[in-house]
């Protein structure tokens, strides 16, 4: 039985709460009470609808948060790192929405793209187990890639009690919690990186969107964008826009040198239609028929799939066609837990 938008917003406000970000759980609670239904908003919510895969509750708050940031009277007063009285942000918020709806129903119209940085440290892990069981240097096609920030997660290291993966100099610097087995290391080299995204963003003109899309009261998260962003702006990675399924079939024709073409995707594949996940996999099957131990294939899966806790890590390697299972993350990457078979 399909939600209704009321426990729509429910069950997102209880997942931000998980998820470590309370202030976004308590926004959420008082959204559709304070949000008149015959106005343009009520009624753009209402027509929107309440599938999961939309992320609806996201996208509002979202525009809140953009607002927030651009010094709104009412909402900058009472976002972190201010600790408002629920009376004070009950207040702020109904006047916001009232006043703002003209510069908030735009963001109704597309889903939210947090670009989590703090995913690539699985990224990180796999790329030195990739180059540990090969010994070649990697192709890096990322699916769903909005800005690009995680395809450039060879410029991050993997800080943990035992050893640090990546760069001597790094942009940025992943401390999850580690559990499991430590990686292997194996330093990688990237011969080529590119991804698409149906509405990709670019990291310069749409670094407010993203900031606005990471949780208030997440300054670590906030920071790791920022930091990413900075990065992605003078690096400038290829993000086309295309269909995720014609752009993979397109990117695996290119030729290339003896290497790992690497396909991966984290917390993407909600947002594929059907069409496109059924297309996807006969694509990728084609390809890993046409492997070769010099040019072998790997699809890494970062995805929600019904348990708990976070997602599941699955990789796929041709010639050969085995699946690996090689643990569970959290969506935000603040824990992994590592269990992949010895390289």
């Amino acid at each position: 039985m399909e939600a209704t938008i009321a426990e729509l917003f429910a069950r997102q406000a209880r997942d931000c709460r998980d998820l470590g970000s309370p202030f976004t759980g308590r926004i959420l609670d008082k959204l559709l009470d304070l949000t008149d239904p015959t106005s343009p908003l009520g009624l753009k919510l209402a027509q929107t609808g309440p599938r999961p895969e939309d992320a609806l509750p996201l996208r509002l708050t979202g525009a809140l948060h953009a607002l927030a940031r651009t010094g709104d009277p009412d909402l900058a007063p009472v976002y972190p790192p201010n600790d408002p009285t629920d009376a004070a942000l009950t207040a702020a918020l109904s006047r916001a929405l009232s006043r703002e709806q003209a510069r908030i129903l735009p963001w109704l119209d597309r889903p939210p793209q947090t670009n989590e940085v703090a995913r690539s440290a699985v990224l990180i892990a796999t790329g030195h187990w990739l180059t540990r069981r090969f010994g070649l240097p990697l192709m890096l096609s990322e699916l769903g890639a909005s800005a690009g920030l995680n395809l450039l997660w060879d410029n991050y290291s993997l800080a943990l009690p035992d050893r640090t993966l990546g760069p001597a100099n790094p942009a940025l610097t992943l401390t999850p919690d580690w559990q499991g087995q430590p990686p292997v290391q194996a330093a990688p080299r990237i011969l080529t990186r590119a991804g698409v995204d149906l509405s990709p963003l670019h990291p310069v003109t749409d670094r407010d969107r993203l900031l606005a899309y990471v949780w208030p009261d997440q300054s670590l998260r906030l920071a790791r964008c920022a930091a990413a962003l900075d990065l992605a702006a003078g690096l400038h990675p290829t993000v086309d826009q295309a269909d995720a399924a014609t752009w993979a079939r397109a990117r695996l024709m290119e030729p290339r040198p003896p290497s790992v073409h690497l396909i991966y995707h984290t917390i993407a594949a909600k947002y594929f239609s059907a069409e496109t996940a059924r297309r996807l996999g006969q694509v990728l099957a084609i390809a890993g028929q046409a492997a070769t131990p010099d040019r072998p294939l790997a699809h890494l899966s970062m995805e929600h799939d019904g348990p708990t806790p976070g997602a599941a890590l699955t990789m796929t390697l041709w010639p050969g066609g085995e699946t690996h299972v090689l643990g569970r993350a959290d969506f935000h990457g603040r824990w992994v837990t590592w269990q992949p078979p010895a390289p």
